[in-house]
């Protein structure tokens, strides 16, 4: 993909997200079974994030500890576990097709771009890109031994609290919230009865 779709990939990434969870609202049918299933990718991607986001020194070291040393964007693989978990809430082949389309668009290269990125500012990116795989998760940590500029730390709730990575939990709990209150109250289930 060209240079100049990239720069406005990064750009518009937060506003799509946002546009996008209208989109998923609206065309949302959930079920309660589509719900508890959805959980499977959800709290996992939440998980993963919070995990991260309590490793990452953005800028600063490369970061190659905790989930970093399985895969190089936990913080992604994350986002689309949220984002499907979703999928699977809203009981949607086109919410799905949608996301797949929209990470593959968006997300790929923000990736790409964020990588040439790293391995300009960090001399050992080669070295841990070779070690680590982009975004599907190895089965065994790769962790470095080599401290020279590596982030060699544990989890920080510093971290985690300055990355603001609460609000991924917030707003999973805001959607799933407009969710229930679809099922239940906008499509007069028996459940609850008006």
């Amino acid at each position: 993909m060209s240079a100049g779709w990239t720069r406005i990939a990064r750009r518009i990434r937060v506003p799509m997200g946002f546009v996008f969870a209208l989109f998923f609202l609206l065309a949302a049918h959930p079920s309660v079974h589509s719900l508890l299933w959805s959980l499977l990718g959800t709290v996992p991607g939440v998980a993963l994030r919070a995990y991260a986001s309590g490793y990452v020194t953005k800028n600063t070291e490369l970061t190659t500890t905790g989930p970093y040393a399985y895969t190089r964007n936990p913080l992604y693989l994350g986002s689309m576990l949220i984002a499907f978990g979703f999928a699977v809430a809203a009981h949607s082949w086109w919410t799905a097709l949608a996301l797949a389309i929209l990470f593959t668009l968006i997300y790929l290269p923000t990736v790409r771009s964020e990588e040439a990125f790293l391995r300009k500012r960090f001399s050992e990116y080669d070295e841990y890109a070779k070690r680590v795989p982009r975004l599907i998760p190895r089965l065994r940590s790769a962790a470095s031994t080599n401290n020279n500029g590596i982030n060699a730390g544990g989890f920080s709730v510093a971290l985690y609290r300055k990355h603001r990575e609460y609000n991924a939990v917030l707003g999973t709990i805001g959607i799933y919230g407009v969710l229930l209150l679809k099922l239940f109250v906008w499509h007069r289930t028996p459940f609850l009865p008006l």
